[in-house]
């Protein structure tokens, strides 16, 4: 460079004034520090300069230029100083100017000395010292000496090393551009830049969709690309010292890019200084160094190595270290790294260059700037793995693909360089084709797209030459032939003819050749072209290997046929060439595995790659090994060209199992995250195999599968296609796929071409959810083929902030099943709804639109209108959160109308005014089918319309709703609008809530509000809130007939709404009308302006004054204004402070005013004051009216008060004081005035006598006054005082839950009057008032003198043994008791029941009482004082044999016919036949002797006289014995012997045999006549000893026994012989077979004495309902005359034999009951069997459950079982009764006076209520069984009424109903009459766990568990 310096440049003072332009730009970018350096350079003389620059630490501009001015004119050594010093201190200068500068600056350094010299001597010029310290102090004015001695030789290496590094820039440059057809214009390359993100990692999830039209922050949109463009040059500018990523998919250009920026900075241009060094690094290559390095090994080994020796490497390293800004690194194709960059924890900590580290953590250390802090970096990669840099990065932009423009442009430029007259061709098939546009939008791609078309198009050009040439030839021979015929032909030898022949032949000829030429022209259609980007590949791949040179001619791969007759692509798979494809895709495939893109020579056999290379297959890459030295290495032509030949390897190799298919099978998303797995890839494997899937690509499969040496290739093939498919379809099914996902499945779906798939992908998700992501034109093409293929059906499509070019909706018009579309995302504009609306009209499908959340105007609403307007199908549009205004609501509001299909337009958040609103109100009187009007400030605007077959089936239009909210109304805009809806034909809501209007807005708008045609209601919420407003409003009641009601609320929430009648035309039927001004703040005065305003309201019906402050002041203008209203039925006057003056006026009002018939005063008025009154008074009846007061404080003064006034009612009264706190005296007050009550029916004191003198206060009304017809007082539950005129025994007392303990023994006493001077009491309820023993022993004194004709209830009174001895006593002292009960357990029951007759059975009940043996013996005294007992029952007492035996013992002997039934849990053992032993020995009269498990029962002789001796064992006629076991079998062994009176024995022992012994007394005892054995298992020897006990019997029972076959038959045989049998009972004893039924049947043919027949279960397995042994056995009872009792159930009798049986029936006149339960009974034969059984007049019990019958049945029940008037038990469970038959039911029950036990469980049908209410005919029943009904609480409700009069009721059965909490309060109640009644199950119904836990404490009968 110094050679070429002219003999002047080496005077310095020349040279600085050449360079002065230069030196001054370099001296601007430096630091105050170093100018000040040089100014002080300046001598003395230039004192001037110093002094100007002194004054501040930065030196302007002029300053430099003045300094360099002086030193141009100073002597050369000042000169050459100066310029030697500019060299040392300042940066930045390029190096031919420090190489200038420094040759005539000569080479010696400024010395130590020198330089102190030189600054002392400029400081001392400086008049300011101060500013000279300061810059002193902040940085040494000259370098280090040693920095100054090796800045020199630094430079040099440095600017050789960045030449070297230029020249090879050059070079590669030159290769890479060898075969580019345009120049790389960096000002035409287009660029979108987004904000680098720092700390961004999106999840990959579909994002929740925001609420639909809320106006949410924008999302980022496509992974955060956002829509700014602008030129990579522009991009570029500013990059110096910044970290800058270029993001761009692969074959987008990005690493020649980098190398065209390295050429520029070779020749200094570009964004790089030409004074950085610039460094381009590749990840490729960085790639294969796996080992640590440092950064001299990376410059000198692996980038570029350098001929300097080690003292050059360390230099040019030690520059780039102190001066890293002077450096630029560019890190290319960051995406083929495989590794991921790390991220420190400490940013700051400084990465040591000389330290080797992995390379990865150089990188990582570039980046983060731990290592050439300020340097420049440029990083390209591709843009999913861009999130790996965030936080690193300064600035991201992305590489935009190629519009058609640019395409076409690299099109032309490729054919007009090699076949230029092909060019147009080419462009308009590839722009034909949608997959060869958008591969073209990337410049890889786009060339191998031209490669293709070229082959394309020359074979086509071919093929039309050579069918051109084939058809002249063929042409030619038929005119030879024809000519020939004519020769031959008669009448063809006309010359001119012949001429003409030849002549017409010559012309097709030339005809036939210009069309040849002509057909060489262009004659592709699209379909033509491979349909998928698959097929595009192969042919592409096919085509490159069909440019190898040394290939034979004609061994094309893909061609098209190039017949106008064919229109789709076709492979001549002959020609394929298959083992270069097998060979490539095997390298493919291995390069995927082991995710290489970079294959070596010894990776590729020799033969492949050289045709690869010369085809263009395959790249050279020039890398460097481990030693830095270069090694040749091969990548594919582009990264999705390997993964295409990867997937041909897959769907032609078995060397690639299923297994390896399955795992690379995956969708890949367009979301990324730091945490994705890295890969080089482009993840379009999946694509490629769905791709080869297709049918179309079968035969070259099978071609390329041959090759690889798969026998039976075809079928292998189809079976991998097949996978690939049901892969497929599993992801089509799939419900939770994400937005890209769905995108990638579509796109695999059409590469598949499969139409079940594509419409398997929208059944799943009618909906297609695209969000945050950038969409190309492809991909909509790939939604079109899915959306496609649901026919009619429709799909939707909803994008959500996804950019798209505006192309893109040229192809969604492709679209033609688009039902729903939707697109949300502020980067909607105008521009986007204009090209919207041009495509909308193609969406012929489309019902819903949404653009919503955009950028929308009122210009693109202007747009969209128009579009829409030939959109006729649009049902639903929603523009809501856009930027419309008033004037895009109008553009939008115009084209409604046009629409007549609309259903609802959404136009809310559009940053409106009033005029919106009032735009739409103008367009509801216009438009006919608008059915709703919803505006809510400015956030909501929708419009609703009636559908067109809606309003067509109507004669009337539809009316619609008008909702304005929350508007800030003014009087004229009020006005206006008002004026609008006097126009609206007819709206059934006006809604205008909202605003807070003034009182002239609310007048203004109630002076139309007559004009109106409002049908339901007007709202005006949170409107008005002034009590003025009240009486404004308060107006329209008189002003506006059609108003029915009206609520106004001025509290918050202030609510006013205002109803009508109808309509204008049904004002005329508006009878009653509703004013309710609850909480309004009211004061008595103001009640002045509201009657005013009501005027001649005379229809008021519903008056609520609720929550005001009124008083009783208000209630007297109430009570005055009352009879104005002639209608009112209802007035609310609660939360009013209503005192005991306003109780007295409300009773006065009551008395006078006969309408008012209710008065309800609660809390003191506070809470509740209810008046109602009767709707008519005419007809003269007074009806019952009452006065009630609750929850309050009542003193004497008070009730004198109120009842005083209460006397004068005339009508039928009920007083109620409910929950009251009565006052001393007040009670007796009440009492006083009650006589004079006259019309007083009942008075309800429930929870206000609460102390037991006042209970007996009120007690004491029974004797005085003779129309108290009932007294119930609780202080804890209900308390009521009947009045009426009632028969006596209808007259109860109940006096529960009192204190009678001995300090209150006096009002016992008192009580004992009380109820000796009453009158006849039906019952007397005195439980749980603590009497204990004494209270009860004072009570029970006066028994005698107690009129009760049914029960006394002494029931938990806390008795004891004694106490219950006292009440047992009562048997014996009272004549009519006639049962005891006590039960001293959990129950605590205990009940005196009475008979009015006198004398007669007595019974005693003692239960769970622990008698001990003393109080036993007491009470066997008490039993034997009792002669007329007839039943002693002791259950479990815990008695002792001993005891028992003990008690027996003092029993009288002259009870008569008294049972003794002791129930203990140890009975049935070895103690129990001890004790049946010892009380045979005691002597006594026991005539039955019963023993079961737990129960002994021993019934005494009743007609034996008591002075005559008898022995015990005389007297025993009747033993049965039942056990578990063999010991009472045994037991009966020892006793029986000496029983000489036994008639009647029953043994039940379970599955034991029955001992031959017991058989045997049981034959020697000659006695008896009745034998039962149940359960028991009988031999055959057995068998043969009952059959010689027969003939005698006149009984005989076998229940449930076990039998053998011949045991049966003996046994049916002997039967015959028992002539004398008067009851047989073989319930399931025994399965009949043919023989023994025959048998059987033929005996009952001989048994005519036969009264008791049971037969149950014995022809359970006879099969078919009418089998011949069920006929047979009914023939053989046709002679049963005497017959009284028969069971025949689980016969399986049907019509046939029912029919039989009807014939039989009329014979038993006797008969008492009968059983066919379990048979096959039909409706119409049961109606016939009731007819049958309308003669037995003496029927008792009926059983017909389990069969068929219903309604036919139940109807015929209702005229015959009036008749049976003895009928005690009816079962007709487990049928099918309707609601008819049910009914017919309950009236046949209302005659069945004896009825004891009914059971209606699980008949089908829930309606019971009138069979329960039925019930209280049947005064005697005992069981009731109505579960598994599901039954409500209507029935439990009638059981509840019912249940006082069933007195003997004792079980009822309610399982597995619907009866709820309600219902079982009610039946709870009506217990408490019911002592008798024991259980209530209840199993199964709706009452929940703790509610069934609260009422089992409050009534233990109710049982809700499942036994």
């Amino acid at each position: 460079m110094d050679e070429e310096l002219d003999p002047d440049d080496e005077n310095p003072n020349s040279v600085l004034d050449q360079e002065y332009s230069e030196l001054v730009a370099i001296l601007r970018c430096q630091s105050d520090s170093v100018i000040m350096q040089l100014i002080q350079t300046v001598p003395g003389s230039a004192v001037w300069l110093n002094r100007q620059t002194s004054g501040g630490s930065a030196a302007p501009p002029d300053h430099i230029e003045a300094m360099l001015q002086h030193f141009r004119r100073a002597n050369s050594a000042e000169c050459s100083n100066f310029l030697q010093r500019v060299c040392l201190l300042c940066d930045g200068i390029p190096m031919h100017l420090e190489s200038k500068l420094m040759s005539v600056a000569g080479h010696e350094p400024l010395t130590c000395s020198d330089d102190l010299n030189d600054l002392s001597t400029g400081t001392s010029c400086l008049e300011n010292e101060d500013a000279a310290s300061r810059v002193t102090d902040q940085q040494p004015l000259t370098p280090p000496a040693e920095e100054q001695l090796t800045k020199r030789p630094r430079i040099d290496y440095w600017e050789q090393y960045k030449a070297e590094a230029a020249g090879s820039l050059q070079r590669r440059w030159k290769r890479l551009s060898e075969g580019l057809l345009t120049d790389v214009q960096p000002d035409k390359i287009w660029v979108s830049i987004r904000t680098a993100n720092r700390v961004r990692d999106r999840p990959d999830q579909t994002p929740s969709s925001a609420e639909r039209g809320g106006r949410t922050p924008e999302p980022d949109g496509d992974d955060g690309w956002p829509e700014s463009r602008l030129t990579l040059e522009s991009f570029l500018q500013g990059c110096t010292g910044k970290v800058t990523v270029l993001a761009g998919p692969p074959g987008s250009g990005k690493t020649l890019l980098m190398s065209f920026i390295g050429q520029q900075w070779t020749e200094g241009l570009g964004p790089i200084p030409s004074s950085h060094l610039f460094v381009l690094l590749e990840f490729r290559q960085l790639d294969l160094l796996s080992a640590p390095l440092s950064l001299s090994e990376l410059l000198f080994h692996h980038y570029l190595p350098t001929n300097g020796d080690n003292e050059a490497k360390q230099a040019v390293v030690d520059y780039l270290l102190s001066n890293p800004e002077q450096s630029c690194w560019v890190l290319d194709g960051y995406d083929e790294f495989q590794k991921k960059l790390k991220r420190h924890k400490v940013q700051n900590e400084r990465l040591d260059s000389e330290k080797p580290v992995p390379v990865a953590e150089l990188i990582s250390g570039l980046l983060s700037r731990r290592l050439f802090a300020g340097s420049t970096v440029l990083v390209t990669s591709r843009v999913r793995d861009v999130v790996d840099l965030d936080g690193l990065s300064d600035k991201v932009g992305q590489l935009l693909p190629w519009d058609q423009r640019e395409i076409k442009e690299c099109v032309n430029n490729f054919f007009s360089a090699k076949d230029g007259n092909l060019a147009a061709d080419a462009t308009e098939i590839l722009f034909s084709s949608r997959h060869l546009l958008a591969m073209s939008s990337l410049p890889a791609l786009c060339n191998i797209c031209c490669v293709f078309l070229q082959h394309l198009l020359h074979r086509h050009a071919e093929k039309i030459k050579m069918l051109g040439e084939k058809g002249v030839e063929v042409k030619k021979k038929r005119l030879e032939t024809e000519k020939k015929d004519a020769q031959t032909a008669d009448g063809m030898c006309d010359n001119d003819r012949r001429s003409q022949k030849a002549q017409h032949g010559e012309n097709s000829e030339e005809t036939l050749m210009d069309g040849a030429k002509s057909r060489t022209t262009f004659s592709f259609t699209s379909a033509q072209i491979p349909a998928t980007q698959t097929q595009i590949y192969l042919a592409a791949v096919a085509t490159f290997l069909s440019r190898h040179p040394e290939r034979p001619r004609g061994t094309e791969a893909a061609e098209t046929s190039g017949c106008s007759e064919r229109t789709k692509f076709a492979w001549k798979t002959v020609n394929l060439p298959a083992a270069e494809l097998c060979e490539l895709s095997r390298l493919a495939w291995r390069g995927l595995e082991e995710s290489r893109i970079l294959f070596l020579e010894e990776d590729v056999p020799l033969q492949n790659l050289a045709s690869s290379i010369k085809s263009g297959l395959f790249s050279p890459v020039e890398v460097r090994g481990r030693d830095g030295a270069v090694v040749n290495a091969y990548c594919f032509l582009h990264l999705t060209v390997q993964e295409f030949l990867a997937a041909l390897r897959i769907m032609t190799s078995s060397a690639v199992s299923d297994a390896d298919l399955k795992k690379r099978f995956s969708l890949k998303t367009r979301w990324t995250t730091k945490s994705d797995q890295k890969t080089v890839f482009t993840d379009s494997l999946y694509l490629y195999v769905c791709g080869l899937a297709s049918s179309d690509c079968t035969p070259a499969l099978e071609v390329v599968a041959k090759a690889a040496g798969l026998k039976g290739a075809l079928n292998w093939v189809q079976k991998r296609q097949a996978l690939v498919l049901k892969l497929l379809k599993a992801l089509c099914c799939s419900a939770t796929l994400t937005g890209p996902k769905i995108l990638q499945l579509c796109h695999c779906v059409q590469e598949s071409q499969n139409q079940q798939l594509a419409q398997l992908v929208v059944s799943v998700r009618p909906t297609l959810e695209l969000r945050n992501f950038w969409l190309l034109p492809s991909d909509i093409e790939a939604l079109a083929f899915v959306v496609n293929s649901v026919g009619t059906k429709g799909v939707g499509l909803d994008f959500g902030a996804c950019s798209m070019e505006l192309e893109c909706l040229d192809t969604l018009s492709r679209c033609q099943y688009i039902h729903y579309l939707s697109f949300r995302s502020r980067k909607y504009g105008d521009k986007f709804a204009e090209k919207l609306s041009s495509v909308l009209p193609r969406f012929t499908a489309l019902r819903k639109l949404e653009f919503c959340g955009a950028s929308l105007s009122s210009a693109g609403a202007a747009s969209l209108a128009s579009g829409l307007q030939n959109c006729s199908s649009v049902t639903e549009l929603n523009f809501s959160d856009n930027n419309l205004q008033d004037e895009g609501i109008r553009r939008i509001v115009d084209v409604l109308a046009k629409l007549q299909n609309l259903t609802s337009v959404k136009l809310g958040r559009n940053n409106t005014s009033l005029e919106a609103a009032e735009c739409l109100v103008k367009h509801v009187s216009s438009c006919s089918n608008i059915q709703q009007l919803h505006a809510d400030g400015i956030k909501e605007l929708t419009l609703t319309f009636s559908q067109k077959s809606e309003s067509n089936s109507c004669k009337i239009k539809p009316e619609a709703t008008v909702r304005l909210l929350n508007q800030k109304w003014t009087q004229s805009g009020m006005q206006n609008l008002a004026r609008s809806l006097t126009r609206c034909p007819s709206l059934s809501e006006l809604d205008l809530s909202g605003g807070e209007w003034d009182e002239e807005t609310l007048k203004t708008l109630i002076q139309f509000v007559p004009s109106f045609s409002i049908t339901e209601r007007i709202i005006l919420n949170d409107s008005c809130s002034s009590v003025q407003s009240v009486k404004i409003l308060t107006a329209l009641l008189s002003d506006c007939p059609s108003v029915t009601e009206m609520n106004i609320r001025l509290q918050d929430p202030v609510q006013v709404s205002v109803a009508f009648s109808g309509g204008r035309e049904k004002t005329a039927n508006v009878s009653s009308k509703t004013l309710c001004l609850s909480r309004c703040n009211l004061h008595p005065i103001d009640l002045e302006g509201v009657w005013r305003s009501l005027g001649a309201s005379a229809d008021l019906s519903d008056l609520d004054l609720s929550c005001n402050k009124l008083g009783d002041k208000g209630l007297k203008k109430l009570m005055d204004f009352l009879p104005r209203l002639n209608k009112i039925q209802r007035v609310d006057f609660s939360g009013n402070d209503v005192g005991v003056d306003g109780a007295v006026m409300l009773a006065d009002g009551l008395c006078s005013n006969n309408r008012l018939t209710h008065v309800f005063i609660s809390d003191g008025g506070k809470d509740q004051v209810m008046l109602q009154f009767s709707s008519d008074t005419s007809n003269g009846k007074l009806q019952t009216k009452s006065f009630r007061i609750n929850r309050r404080s009542l003193t004497a003064s008070d009730v004198n008060k109120v009842c005083r006034k209460l006397v004068q009612c005339r009508s039928s009264l009920e007083l109620e004081f409910t929950q009251c706190s009565f006052a001393e005296k007040s009670v007796g007050n009440l009492l006083r005035v009650l006589p004079k009550m006259s019309t007083l029916q009942r008075l309800n004191v429930s929870n206000s006598i609460l102390s037991t003198f006042d209970a007996l206060t009120l007690i004491s009304c029974f004797p005085e006054n003779h129309r108290v017809s009932s007294v119930e007082l609780s202080p804890q539950g209900e308390s009521f005082i009947h009045f009426a005129e009632v028969k006596a025994e209808q007259v109860h007392c109940r006096l529960t839950d009192f204190s009678f303990k001995e300090e209150n023994f006096v009002l016992l006493d008192r009580l004992n009057q009380i109820l000796q001077q009453n009158r006849q009491l039906f019952y007397l309820d005195l439980s749980g008032n603590q009497l204990e023993d004494e209270g009860v022993r004072r009570l029970l004194e006066s028994l005698p003198n107690i009129s009760v004709s049914s029960f006394i209830n002494l029931s938990k009174n806390g008795l004891s043994q004694q106490g219950a001895l006292h009440v047992a006593a009562t048997l014996c002292t009272c004549a009519n008791v006639s049962a005891v009960e006590v039960s001293l357990g959990e129950d605590e029951r205990c009940l005196i029941w009475f008979t009015q007759k006198g004398g007669g059975e007595k019974t005693l009940s003692v239960k769970d009482s622990n008698l001990d043996c003393d109080n036993l013996l007491r009470l066997a005294n008490i039993v034997s004082d009792c002669l007329s007992l007839t039943k002693v029952e002791l259950k479990n007492n815990m008695l002792q044999p001993e005891w028992i035996e003990n008690f027996v013992s003092a029993l009288d002997v002259n009870l008569r016919g008294c049972t003794i039934s002791v129930e203990e849990s140890w009975i049935g053992g070895d103690d129990a036949a001890f004790l049946l032993r010892r009380c045979l020995q005691l002597h006594k009269p026991v005539r039955t002797i019963r023993m079961g498990d737990a129960t002994l029962q021993l019934v005494l002789t009743d007609n034996m006289e008591s002075d005559v001796e008898f022995s015990a064992q005389s007297a025993i006629k009747n033993i049965s014995v039942s056990s578990s076991s063999v010991e009472g079998a045994e037991l009966l062994c020892s006793l029986l012997p000496p029983l000489p009176n036994l008639t009647s024995l029953s043994v039940g022992v379970k599955h034991s045999f029955v001992p031959e012994e017991l058989l045997h007394v049981i034959l020697s005892s000659t006695s008896i006549q009745s034998l039962t054995l149940c359960g028991v298992i009988i031999s055959d020897a057995a068998a043969q000893t009952l059959t010689r006990l027969l003939p005698r019997l006149r009984s005989f029972t076998l229940s449930h026994c076990v039998w053998s076959a011949a045991g049966r038959l003996l046994l049916i045989e002997t039967l015959r012989e028992s002539n004398a049998l008067e009851e047989l009972c073989l319930d399931a004893a025994m399965q009949l077979n043919e023989d023994c039924s025959r048998g059987l049947a033929q005996t009952l043919r001989n048994m005519k004495s036969l009264q008791i027949l049971k037969l149950d279960e014995i022809v359970k397995s006879s099969g078919h309902p009418e089998a011949d042994v069920v006929l047979d056995l009914l023939a053989g009872m046709e002679e049963l005359k005497r017959i009284q009792e028969i069971h025949l159930g689980g016969w399986r009798l049907g019509d046939g034999g029912i029919q039989k049986l009807t014939g039989i029936l009329p014979g038993w006149k006797d008969l008492r009951a009968i059983s066919l339960s379990k048979n096959l009974v039909s409706d119409p034969s049961g109606e016939k069997l009731l007819e049958a059984l309308s003669g037995c007049r003496d029927l008792e019990e009926l059983h017909l459950s389990s069969n068929h019958i219903g309604d036919l049945t139940a109807a015929r029940m209702a005229l015959v079982l009036p008749s049976m008037s003895r009928l005690s038990v009816l079962d007709i469970s487990e049928n099918r009764v309707g609601n008819e038959g049910l009914f017919s039911l309950s009236r046949a029950i209302m005659s069945l006076k004896n009825l004891r036990k009914i059971h209606l469980t699980s008949v089908g049908n829930s309606e019971l209520s009138a069979v329960a209410a039925s019930l209280s005919h049947c005064p005697l029943l005992q069981d009731v069984g109505l579960g598994w009904n599901n039954c409500g609480d209507a029935v439990a409700l009638e059981l509840a009424n019912v249940l006082p009069v069933l007195h003997d009721l004792t079980r009822i059965d309610l399982e597995c109903n619907s009866v709820s909490a309600a219902g079982v309060e009610a039946l709870v109640r009506a217990l408490r009459c019911c002592p008798a009644l024991q259980v209530i199950r209840l199993w199964k119904n709706k009452v929940s766990l703790r509610e069934s836990e609260r009422f089992s404490q409050m009534e233990r009968r109710l049982n809700f568990s499942s036994t």
